[in-house]
């Protein structure tokens, strides 16, 4: 009997190690294709939500925030991407430039979910592309609209959703729940309600932990 598993993949397309995350993911659940039934969702969090229009530089906000230098950071970005590339997620070699705030990004995310949850998931890969890999800014209509297109979703009704606040109210309710049940970092993957793995897992770790789950359920 094929056992049920609810993903809930609680992520900002702003952060790295949620790109990891769900590239590992992805490949842990197609181990265990044919052995599980994923419905998986795509839930909001914000890195920066105070972020404001045109976003600040990477190398500044790193610093602000972590306390890190700029070779700290190199370390890091280089590390990521090698991680990434062995996953088949790529990161630009330079980096990011800026940070962005990406409320409208989970805006679009969560009207996705509400029309094909397929599309959620090829839209939330076509954000982490277009920062992650094109360089893009994931606060620019433009842009989001051209990740609706390559989703395969209804670029005008997203053109809609942007242009009015459209699931803000709704993007909020969930961002307080998550916080306020414990989750102050990401990527975080809630399993059925009441597992959470955190943090962007090796592919093994995440298989292991969905074949211990779904066979308990």
């Amino acid at each position: 009997m094929t056992a049920k598993l609810s993903i809930d993949f609680v992520s900002d397309v702003s952060c790295p190690w949620c790109a990891i995350g769900l590239a590992a993911l992805e490949q842990a659940l197609e181990k265990l294709d044919g052995e599980v039934q994923v419905e998986l969702r795509f839930q909001p969090f914000e890195l920066n939500p105070q972020m404001p229009p045109g976003g600040q530089d990477v190398t500044e906000h790193l610093t602000q925030k972590y306390g890190s230098t700029p070779e700290q950071q190199a370390a890091s970005r280089e590390a990521i991407r090698l991680r990434g590339e062995s996953l088949g997620f790529t990161f630009r070699r330079e980096g990011r430039g800026r940070v962005y705030n990406t409320f409208d990004a989970h805006r679009l995310l969560h009207w996705a979910e509400a029309h094909d949850p397929a599309g959620q998931r090829a839209l939330k890969k076509a954000l982490l592309g277009a920062y992650f890999t094109e360089g893009k800014s994931p606060e620019q209509h433009e842009v989001l609209l051209g990740a609706v297109a390559q989703a395969g979703l209804d670029v005008e009704q997203a053109r809609v959703v942007l242009g009015s606040d459209a699931h803000a109210a709704e993007v909020r309710e969930r961002e307080k729940f998550y916080l306020d049940n414990g989750i102050h970092a990401v990527p975080a993957v809630i399993i059925n309600g009441r597992h959470l793995i955190q943090g962007g897992q090796p592919v093994e770790v995440f298989e292991q932990a969905l074949r211990k789950i779904a066979a308990e359920a």
